[in-house]
């Protein structure tokens, strides 16, 4: 059988490994380095270069080149406005696709990224001197459907079968080794170039258990950079005239890079701004304590996101037993005493972070190929998912932080008489109403038998694979028909918008949660009057005393008056009484109905 790689794509770096001896390992490249910048670089003679080279012609050739192009994946062109501003790239002008100009062709994300996973590819096989055909890539945990989608095809366009959508912080789990520990609640902070994660697990008996996650699909070391690049641009700027920022960008982010690795280790550094062709050269000092204040506000945004992923899983910071640290912005001494301070204990530093997600990727390689047995990984969905339903209420069939693989299924019915299609649409949030939600997709199931309301029983299945994605489908009981759909919606949400929904689900949950009960409330009074309406013209109806008909017309009266009303406690208390007047009538019902089921029919045949 063919080796099983692993891949961290990264926004910065990324890296292929491999299982040997029981023990993963980065495959190098052909002068030995380890790391693949996600850099591609379009040549007019040789098509795509990627990797060292391509970073080289960033600085020569800005117009041809690509990078941190992760940040663009499964987003849409309205979600990346903020990255137009500091990416240098020609965008084409579309509503439906992110489409990068480059010569005279155009590059979505995923075909972009697929020259970084066929370059690793090829690494991989001549390392190893065989075909490699399957893959396990990693992504953020905050990546929704539509980034583990396009994550996905960029494999595939790669020619890679891709076995596995791993999140990062399980992967930084996995290569720590942190299975050999016999019980253990462990936080994974992975901060890497585009993305923070954060993740709290439960480890038992070689089983990782996902709790719940956090984090921030836009932040990351580039923002680091940006920050520094502001800083040396507002000092240089006023001798650099008409000169366009976009331009110089690529060699201000990497002066500013350059001097960013150097405070990892030194308390000053210099910002190196060399332009020979404007005759412009400048050393801006720098010290760490400035560097820290620039990016304050970013790290206690990780903060923020930690805290909440701690009240999820319903732990203190003091519970966690283990802090793992992923991705190369955690070399930043003030990131790593940040969250020090949070969680009150020494954080595992030892395995270089860079590494250490291709490290767990090929972990879980190995353990999908058969070479590993004692090992299972439980991962957990970030959002929940469910279906709009009469009203316009949305009902959660899988609830967000619920392990994956997943699956749940729920019956319906319909609220129309002589319904003959049900229109399903599939939602994504934490809110009450399906209108504050964000909507993945609809289909429709055709073909239901012609009934009265209520009779038909819909069975709608949502599953969530191992990667992430979700399938939902739904099926008439009485006749078989069916429908389906894999949600694969054509962008995703952005970092804001993922924040903002669970903020929003929070600040409005009592608000909501009214809302709620009072369109139940009302959909239930429709109902039940549409119901007693045509209970009245049934024979059962004129064998009532004059009494009993006047207290069902009254309550009748008294629910339509209120039904409109604002107070769902006084449309249910109407609802109450109707059910109440309308017992003995309802038992008239059964009991004809019955006797005409049973009539002329001997007992046998019962």
């Amino acid at each position: 059988m063919s080796t099983v790689v692993g891949i961290d794509l990264g926004t910065t770096n990324s890296l292929v490994a491999y299982m040997e001896n029981g023990k993963p390992r980065v495959i190098p490249g052909t002068e030995g380095n380890l790391l693949v910048p996600s850099v591609v670089y379009f040549d007019v003679e040789k098509g795509a270069v990627v990797g060292d080279k391509a970073l080289e012609e960033l600085l020569r050739h800005p117009e041809r080149t690509v990078y941190s192009v992760k940040r663009l994946m499964g987003k849409a062109p309205d979600d990346v406005i903020e990255d137009k501003k500091v990416l240098p790239f020609q965008f084409v002008d579309s509503k439906q696709i992110i489409r990068i100009s480059i010569g005279s062709r155009d590059f979505t994300p995923p075909e972009l990224s697929a020259f970084i996973l066929k370059d690793l590819k090829q690494r991989a096989e001549k390392f190893l001197g065989q075909a490699i055909e399957q893959a396990v890539i990693t992504v953020p945990a905050y990546f929704d459907d539509a980034q583990r989608q396009a994550t996905k095809d960029a494999g595939k366009l790669a020619g890679l079968d891709v076995l596995r959508i791993l999140n990062e912080p399980t992967a930084a789990c996995l290569a720590y080794g942190l299975d050999k520990t016999k019980e253990a609640l462990v936080a994974v902070y992975d901060l890497g170039g585009g993305t923070f994660d954060i993740s709290i697990l439960k480890l038992k008996d070689g089983i990782f258990e996902v709790l719940a996650t956090n984090g921030d699909t836009h932040l990351g070391g580039d923002d680091f950079d940006h920050r520094l690049v502001d800083f040396a641009w507002k000092r240089i700027e006023f001798r650099l005239g008409a000169l366009d920022r976009g331009k110089l960008f690529p060699r201000l982010r990497r002066a500013a890079i350059e001097a960013k690795h150097h405070l990892t280790e030194n308390n000053s550094a210099w910002i190196a701004v060399s332009l020979p062709e404007y005759k412009f050269s400048e050393e801006i000092p720098i010290s760490r304590a400035e560097f820290d204040r620039l990016i304050d506000d970013l790290v206690q945004k990780t903060l923020a996101c930690c805290r909440q992923a701690l009240a999820d899983a319903r732990l203190a910071p003091e519970q966690i037993d283990v802090v793992v640290m992923a991705g190369g912005a955690t070399r930043v001494p003030c990131v790593r005493q940040a969250v020090k301070d949070l969680f009150g204990r020494e954080l595992h530093t030892e395995i270089n972070p860079d590494e250490v997600v291709a490290l767990g990727a090929a972990i879980q390689a190995e353990i999908l190929s058969g070479g590993i047995t004692d090992m299972l990984l439980l991962d957990v969905t970030p959002l929940s998912l469910g279906i709009e339903t009469f009203g316009g209420v949305m009902s959660r069939l899988i609830s967000r932080n619920s392990t994956i693989p997943a699956s749940a299924t729920e019956t319906f019915t319909t609220a129309v008489d002589n319904q003959t299609s049900i229109d399903v649409h599939v939602l994504q949030g934490e809110r009450e109403l399906a209108a504050d939600n964000r909507s993945l997709a609809r289909f429709q199931l055709r073909n239901i038998p012609p009934l009265q309301a209520g009779l038909p029983r819909i069975e709608v299945k949502f599953l969530i694979d191992a990667n992430g994605i979700l399938n939902v489908s739904a099926r008439e009981q009485r006749t078989g028909k069916e429908a389906s759909i894999e949600v694969k919606p054509s962008y995703g949400l952005t970092d804001e918008q993922i924040e903002q929904m669970l903020l929003e689900s929070i600040e409005h949950a009592d608000e909501d949660f009214r809302k709620r009960l009072l369109i139940e409330a009302r959909v239930e009074a429709d109902g039940i009057l549409a119901a007693t309406e045509k209970s009245i013209k049934s024979s059962a109806y004129k064998k009532l005393s004059a009494k009993e008909k006047g207290s069902i017309e009254e309550a009748m009266a008294e629910l339509r008056k209120v039904s409109s009303s604002d107070d769902h406690k006084l449309i249910r208390d109407k609802i109450d009484l109707l059910n109440e007047v309308t017992h003995h009538l309802a038992e008239m019902m059964m009991d004809q109905a019955v006797r005409a089921a049973l009539k002329d029919k001997r007992i046998e045949e019962v």
